[in-house]
């Protein structure tokens, strides 16, 4: 795919991820047009047209002429109220509707002053142009039909002119915005990328919820049920990490960075979910480096529950300490920390058997990842995958890490003579 191809790709993709923006700025385009039209309102306008000699074919310079100082100045005289010359070449549009024939429209505060306009810039273009004192541009011309009978655009048609161009401009506006603030936004969204950060796989990528109330969570324990295809996806990631060591039930610590509020919920949404599947599993709240993210779900989880019957071996707590021998005992134990976005310290969230992030789609960079894993890696920790919360529906990438195959073929010997046939590449 070509370099063009792939900055039009991209560009798409952040116009789509942006379109609520781009959507309300077309909006506001659209009101603006539609205020312009209701506050500052039409005024009258009259036509006067003016033939030329039939040997004039320069219809052009005609125009031009048609609205120069020469022909506007004597207009000014004895017009009431007195406007100055450059009001009155902004209220005079001059175009050419056939061969040979100039019309001037003109613009007034009344129907009256719009037709006196109209008719003196007429015949002072026909005075003009005609007069010796015009070397060059003398031509021949007369008044075809004088402005009569003003007419004034009613408010539906001009709300059509004006809404029009006001959207068309609100779009191209918040397209720009959207390219501008999208190119300057290293956020990582696809699975892939988001893998490719600290080389390790998306275990699954699910849709996840983002209660803000102690209400909230406990409506999330008591009320979560996935759809076949995430319930699919946690069984996936669940059948990768529930590995027992040195005998002991697996604990499985999901780190979560705390300007990434989503991707809180992925440690709960798969306790229950594992618990639905028959799995005796405990949900703890361990210590957490940035306490205030996890203080509505502490909360949810100090109070009593009424669990569905298929989440009846699911048991919660919250522990400070970090002390697991007081823990429920459980097949299965899931432990949710909160680390700080900037300064990550892994160390003072709990220890598991295994550690696996959680992300949302668009939530962090690949330096703010980085920073976790390395701080992970400093507490002997290794993150083992990555848990994504509502990925991007245009996203295709899967998250798996593909290993690097060699640069260097083997040469492949010939059948007949024994020489080397493949090339080193």
């Amino acid at each position: 795919m070509t370099e063009q191809g792939l900055d039009l790709k991209r560009s798409l993709q952040i116009l789509r991820r942006r379109r609520i923006l781009v959507g309300v700025l077309a909006a506001l385009g659209l009101l603006a047009g539609a205020g312009y039209a209701a506050l500052v309102p039409s005024m009258p306008t009259s036509t006067a047209l003016v033939v030329l000699s039939p040997s004039e074919h320069d219809t052009a310079t005609q125009i031009v002429i048609a609205r120069s100082n020469p022909v506007l100045a004597p207009v000014l005289h004895g017009m009431a109220p007195r406007i100055s010359l450059a009001v009155l070449r902004n209220r005079i549009r001059v175009t050419s509707p056939s061969y040979n024939v100039i019309s001037i429209t003109a613009e007034g505060t009344t129907a009256a002053q719009a037709e006196r306009i109209a008719n003196g810039v007429a015949r002072s273009y026909v005075s003009y142009v005609g007069s010796v004192g015009a070397p060059g541009l003398h031509t021949q011309g007369q008044v075809l039909q004088p402005a009569t009978n003003a007419n004034v655009v009613s408010l539906p048609l001009r709300l059509l002119d004006t809404t029009g161009p006001g959207l068309v401009a609100g779009v191209l506006v918040g397209v720009a915005v959207a390219l501008a603030l999208g190119r300057v936004d290293r956020r990582l969204r696809g699975r892939g990328e988001i893998a490719n950060a600290i080389a390790a796989p998306v275990l699954a990528s699910v849709f996840a919820s983002q209660p803000a109330t102690p209400a909230g969570w406990r409506r999330l324990l008591e009320e979560y049920d996935p759809g076949p295809v995430d319930a699919w996806r946690l069984s996936v990631a669940l059948r990768h990490l529930k590995t027992r060591r040195n005998g002991r039930a697996p604990a499985l610590a999901v780190l979560s960075l705390s300007s990434d509020r989503k991707a809180l919920a992925l440690g709960p949404q798969l306790a229950i979910f594992a618990a639905s599947t028959g799995t005796p599993t405990a949900l703890v709240i361990g210590p957490q480096q940035d306490a205030s993210v996890t203080a509505a779900l502490r909360a949810a989880c100090t109070g009593p529950l009424a669990l569905p019957p298929r989440s009846q071996t699911l048991q919660v707590a919250v522990c400070d300490d970090g002390d697991r021998s007081r823990l429920p005992k459980a097949a299965l134990t899931i432990v949710v920390g909160v680390v700080d976005s900037k300064e990550p310290r892994v160390a003072r969230t709990m220890k598991a058997t295994t550690t696996v992030l959680g992300v949302s789609a668009g939530a962090a960079t690949a330096e703010q990842l980085a920073r976790v894993a390395a701080s992970a890696a400093a507490d002997r920790r290794h993150i083992a995958g990555i848990l994504l919360a509502d990925p991007d529906p245009a996203d295709h990438t899967t998250g798996r890490l593909v290993p690097h195959r060699s640069a260097v073929q083997p040469r492949i010997p010939a059948q007949a003579t024994g020489m080397p046939t493949g090339v080193a590449q």
